[in-house]
């Protein structure tokens, strides 16, 4: 059966764009063009996935999710923004109002977007793991992107996790000395020190070599995840086909009896 996406965006432009992208990949796409009706058809539909502009006549991006966090018929519907802003203080309501994640027009092109459609969709969903709670622990993110920095220090901070952020290898082994973490997270292409290099300093550390490293990168080569593992990586992961929600899905599943 198709996944039945629901687009909620006034550029009419935009969405025909983002509706040719994915019924290429045999989704089943239905469009609305303002708030109030797209929350009519959120509940008439009920989508296997959303995707919602903020900026919208009638209701807004944040009304719409608030509305449907307090509906129990349609609340555990996967939503994905897709917004011309990237604030943090506009990130952060999103995520707390249950977004799964959060993209920049300007930013992600449809291949793009297509790809974190088919990242919700995958069999990696947050909500189909058994929860381990990330409260009071210590995640680390190296990572020189702002934006994608930004976007999952406010996820795990949902979560109530405590956060690290630094963007390169000298900054991490700082930060270490205060607190020592309990996983990080690392990027590949950094200053300095890439992300192998990074990794092996840790894993030659006789106070960090325990700690659980997820590699988080646009590198996708056969070639870059077996280096990554074979330096000592629990897992490696691809920027691009993972959402947020399957992120912290994947630190859950590491950290779990740890």
């Amino acid at each position: 059966m198709a996944n039945k996406i629901l687009i909620i965006e006034d550029d009419s432009f935009f969405a025909d764009v983002l509706k040719k992208k994915l019924e290429s990949q045999e989704c089943d796409v239905h469009c609305a063009a303002d708030g109030l009706e797209g929350f009519k058809k959120i509940k008439e539909l009920k989508p296997d996935l959303v995707l919602l502009d903020i900026l919208l006549p009638s209701l807004n991006g944040y009304e719409i999710l608030e509305r449907k966090g307090k509906d129990d018929e349609i609340k555990d519907i996967p939503v994905i923004v897709i917004s011309n802003s990237g604030q943090p203080v506009e990130i952060e309501r999103v995520l707390e109002l249950g977004a799964r994640d959060y993209l920049i027009k300007a930013q992600f092109g449809p291949n793009e977007v297509m790809n974190k459609v088919v990242a919700c969709l995958g069999d990696l969903k947050a909500d189909d793991i058994e929860d381990v709670s990330l409260e009071g622990r210590n995640i680390f993110i190296v990572e020189d992107d702002d934006f994608l920095s930004t976007l999952l220090k406010e996820k795990f901070q949902v979560e109530k996790a405590n956060v690290t952020h630094v963007t390169n290898g000298e900054e991490l082994m700082t930060a270490v000395e205060t607190v020592k973490p309990d996983l990080i997270l690392l990027d590949i292409v950094l200053p300095r020190m890439d992300g192998y290099e990074i990794l092996e300093t840790v894993k030659n550390n006789k106070n960090l070599g325990d700690v659980p490293v997820i590699m988080l990168s646009n590198l996708s080569q056969d070639r870059d995840i077996e280096k990554g593992k074979e330096k000592g990586a629990e897992k490696f992961l691809v920027k691009a086909l993972f959402s947020l929600d399957q992120i912290v899905a994947e630190v859950k599943k590491t950290l779990k009896g740890k």
